[in-house]
């Protein structure tokens, strides 16, 4: 007979590893697709104004918008907007620290850097969404101006509101994330999962016989993943 505690471990090693390999910022439909032909060097040359640049990176994707002059419009969050206004300070490269901290406090800052500095390293994909938003591409003179216009501090959400709307906004005219959406899909993929519901139930019931947790402290490990598979 197997281990119950066994198979619950089991069961989370597999959730953990399957988020883990879940990328954020997805390229969206199409992805799969023989990919478009990425610029080889960060020679301004390559990009038009008005494109829309992806640089794939290990868990995300970043988006940014091409103005001309090798100059890249893209969102970072970044708390320092919050206490300074400085320009000089806030153009700076991002640190982890202020990047961090700028999720946690949901502020970002839409920025203007070259486009060396926006790839860090990566390589760069030109325009590879335009093929999800038949009929809704805007002018490059129009995508270029909507970014101008919202450079400086921004609200901020991991999910909601990133480098991603960012871009689709400005080149198709609506602000969506892919990979928001194949986020949320894998969460609720996980939800749905009875096992989950079944690892929680165990889990609850360990902490109060083998740990001696109170059950009103374990309780909601159980009554809210019932609920959440259920509305799923």
């Amino acid at each position: 007979m197997k281990n119950p505690m066994y198979e619950v471990a089991s069961l989370l090693l597999e959730k953990l590893l399957l988020l883990a390999h879940v990328k954020l910022c997805s390229a969206g439909p199409g992805a799969e697709e023989e990919e478009e032909k990425r610029a080889g060097c960060y020679d301004p040359t390559h990009f038009q104004r008005g494109d829309l640049l992806e640089v794939p990176r290990t868990l995300f994707v970043h988006f940014g918008i091409y103005l001309g002059d090798n100059r890249v419009a893209h969102m970072m969050p970044d708390i320092l907007p919050a206490f300074s206004d400085e320009p000089r300070q806030i153009q700076r490269v991002v640190t982890n620290k202020r990047l961090v901290l700028g999720v946690i406090a949901r502020l970002a800052s839409i920025r203007v850097d070259t486009v060396e500095d926006f790839a860090y390293g990566g390589s760069i994909l030109v325009n590879h969404m335009d093929r999800a938003f038949q009929n809704q591409v805007l002018g490059g003179e129009e995508a270029a101006r909507r970014a101008e216009k919202l450079v400086g501090a921004a609200a901020y959400s991991l999910l909601w509101n990133n480098c991603e709307h960012f871009v689709t906004y400005c080149r198709y005219g609506s602000a969506v994330s892919f990979q928001t959406d194949k986020f949320c899909e894998t969460v609720k993929m996980i939800i749905r999962d009875q096992r989950s519901v079944l690892a929680s139930v165990l889990l609850g019931l360990a902490s109060v016989l083998c740990l001696g947790l109170a059950p009103s402290t374990t309780l909601p490990t159980i009554i809210i993943p019932f609920f959440l598979w259920m509305a799923g």
